[in-house]
């Protein structure tokens, strides 16, 4: 079992966040294979996905009913051993959040393998 550190927990946590604002799908598969795993699992209150391609389709789908609205880290990631939990707000970008949650990972040799996501706060209709 590999150990987050700090710094490490950060940059996962940047690179997650760098990858559900990333518009383009060929890069956004470039950024699921290098940082998550083969056997990849996203899950939250609204949506799943498996592997890289699932996961990248997933993304596309957020951006699309969400247009102009960028993801932003809240906060310090946390990690304890290969997990790591996070949060994060949604909004448009130059207007304060509007969506806000909380995610909770298991990395395997410092690449996501799953990821579940609580929504902390979400307006009426979104």
């Amino acid at each position: 079992m590999n150990t987050v550190n700090a710094a490490d927990a950060m940059d996962v946590a940047n690179d997650y966040i760098a990858l559900w604002n990333e518009t383009d799908p060929q890069r956004r598969l470039a950024l699921l294979a290098q940082s998550w795993t083969d056997d990849a699992r996203y899950v939250d209150p609204l949506a799943q996905a498996s592997g890289r391609e699932g996961i990248s389709t997933l993304i596309g789908a957020v951006q699309a009913r969400f247009p102009g609205f960028r993801f932003r880290l809240l906060g310090q990631p946390d990690s304890h051993g290969e997990h790591l939990r996070f949060s994060w707000e949604l909004g448009p970008q130059h207007a304060g959040d509007m969506i806000q949650g909380t995610d909770f990972a298991q990395l395997s040799d410092g690449r996501l393998r799953s990821v579940t996501g609580f929504l902390d706060k979400v307006p009426e209709g979104a």
